[in-house]
């Protein structure tokens, strides 16, 4: 969806009030302690934790600071007992003697692993060996709220998907279809990899261009180069990118035009093409399986009724770990330390819940810190599937990642929040907190869909991501005190992110990542309090999800 201001949001000043009692606001929540923050940041982004890294011994060292923290916190453990939820993950890395070749038009195309093809597999098999037809799906997009479907029943069941990235373009007579030149969630690889589980496809191949994907080749070669995750029994026996200039060579050999296929999948007539060209892939893999953990932990609420319900606060607790092949002579860092991705999203809901557990508001209270978040979204799909409080009685996930390590603002960032109720309750919560919320911009890049909200909005659950430094836009934030130079640290943490250079400061001022902490629990007290649960926006993709 467009993410652009609309009169219901322009309006929302004047009927908001009605949407919450006067009970909801009155039961504030307590005040978010900056000292308990800190003290938690510090340690969780120290190298003590190695980076925290998906099946690495930093990982677990933090699963279990997170759960004794819980514990000393007073948290209710899950039912059953204990604070870890199981995420049952599979770990493929590919192996030298893989590779991939193509019969095209009687030509034998073999395209150089890493340059002119990526691929992997999620099919969790060490030895793998593949032959199947290559089918051109356009954007391999089935959008029934956008009369859009582009595969039109045809039977593609054993054979290789090969797609374009990114949505269908708007057009003059149709500027607003699939959002305009927002991204939706069918334009992400994500979901096109998805798609071909689906329909039972031997595999997915995404032609690769930067303008549509909106990042260089470098970005999927080098994530291909490394160990992928998944959920374990989750993904296609292919799935991979082909360079431009490969896709224009085997479109070529087999007599088509890439660019005239191209245009026709713009329409809503397409029909999925037969390339007369064969794959034949020999993959070769390590493959293991890793049992992470989510942690949870629980503050009942107050209400006999309405305890059946719960308001969700997640943070993903894990980053990338320790790599051991930086470790050389010169002392190069190798540690991946994540400070401010996600050890402040991290501390923030341990200060939370610390204070939550004071004053227990009506509804339920969740706080959730799933794992395998930079793998894929890996632990909150994992909650989602296994939901401690039905997703059905689940009001909302307010999610927290990258905070504000600069100093108080004078407005709050709600990205997505627009798509459901949750934008007035937002804009309430924010005035009586004497902020405003964040100019609503388009979503170019589909932030909405890579952080662990996300699998909550997909499942139906009113989810988005609480003010993040990082995908909030523009990185503009309208600072409380004078800092000329605030929204140059935003955007300067750009060369940090997903970096070694990603660490704690002690002199960082965290006021403002306080007082984002604090809106998100006022927030949160605010659904939970009040008589009824946030509804989507009519219209929206999400709406028609069934729980």
């Amino acid at each position: 969806m467009r993410l652009r201001p609309t009169f219901a949001a322009a309006a929302f000043a004047a009927t908001s009030a009605m949407t919450l009692s006067c009970a909801a606001l009155a039961q504030e929540a307590p005040a978010v302690s900056e000292s308990a923050l800190r003290a938690h940041l510090s340690f969780l982004a120290d190298d003590l934790l190695e980076g925290r890294g998906t099946g690495q011994r930093g990982g677990a060292l933090t699963v279990r600071y997170l759960e004794t923290q819980a514990a000393a916190i007073g948290l209710k453990p899950i039912p059953g007992g204990g604070y870890r939820q199981p995420v049952r993950i599979q770990g493929t890395k590919q192996l030298p003697g893989s590779l991939a070749s193509f019969n095209a038009g009687g030509k034998r195309i073999a395209p150089a692993l890493g340059k002119g093809i990526v691929f992997g597999t999620a099919g969790g098999k060490t030895d793998l060996t593949v032959d199947a037809p290559l089918v051109f799906v356009g954007y391999g997009v089935s959008a029934p709220e956008e009369n859009w479907d582009d595969y039109k029943g045809q039977d593609v069941k054993g054979k290789i998907l090969v797609m374009m990235v990114n949505d269908p373009q708007p057009t003059a007579s149709e500027p607003n279809r699939f959002s305009g030149k927002a991204y939706t969630w069918y334009g992400r690889w994500l979901y096109k990899f998805e798609e071909a589980v689906r329909r039972g496809a031997a595999g997915a191949l995404l032609i690769h261009t930067t303008p549509s994907a909106s990042y260089a080749w470098d970005v999927p070669a080098n994530g291909f180069s490394h160990e992928r995750f998944r959920l374990a029994g989750a993904g296609n026996p292919v799935e991979g990118w082909l360079h431009e200039d490969t896709a224009r060579e085997l479109f070529a050999a087999s007599g088509f035009d890439l660019d005239r296929l191209r245009a026709e999948a713009e329409k809503r007539e397409f029909r999925p093409v037969d390339l007369k060209t064969s794959a034949q892939i020999v993959m070769k893999s390590a493959v293991r399986q890793v049992d992470d953990v989510n942690v949870v932990g629980i503050v009942p609420g107050t209400d006999p009724k309405l305890k059946a319900q719960a308001v969700v606060y997640s943070a993903h607790w894990d980053h990338f770990g320790a790599n051991p092949n930086l470790v050389g002579a010169d002392g190069r860092d190798h540690i991946y330390n994540g400070a401010v991705d996600n050890a402040t999203g991290t501390a923030a809901l341990l200060a939370m819940a610390a204070e939550a557990v004071k004053k227990p508001a009506r509804r339920t209270q969740v706080f959730l810190w799933p794992a395998a978040e930079e793998q894929g979204l890996l632990g909150s799909a994992a909650y989602v599937a296994n939901p401690v409080v039905p997703l059905a009685q689940t009001a909302a996930d307010l999610n927290l990642d990258s905070l504000n390590f600069v100093g108080r603002t004078r407005d709050i960032g709600v990205p997505g929040a627009e798509r459901s109720s949750l934008y007035d309750t937002a804009a309430v919560v924010a005035k009586k907190m004497g902020l405003k919320l964040a100019p609503t911009i388009p979503d170019l890049s589909g932030a909405y869909f890579r952080a662990d909200h996300f699998n909550f909005a997909k499942a139906g659950v009113p989810a988005f991501n609480v003010g993040s430094a990082v995908f909030s836009g523009d990185g503009h934030f309208e600072f409380e005190h004078a800092h000329p130079q605030g929204s140059a640290k935003m955007v300067g943490y750009k060369k940090d992110y997903h970096q070694v250079t990603d660490e704690y400061r002690p002199e960082w001022d965290l006021s403002g990542m306080v007082q984002q902490a604090q809106f998100t629990l006022n927030l949160g007290y605010a659904v939970a309090n009040a008589p009824g649960m946030p509804t989507w926006k009519k219209g929206d993709a999400f709406a028609r999800v069934k729980r």
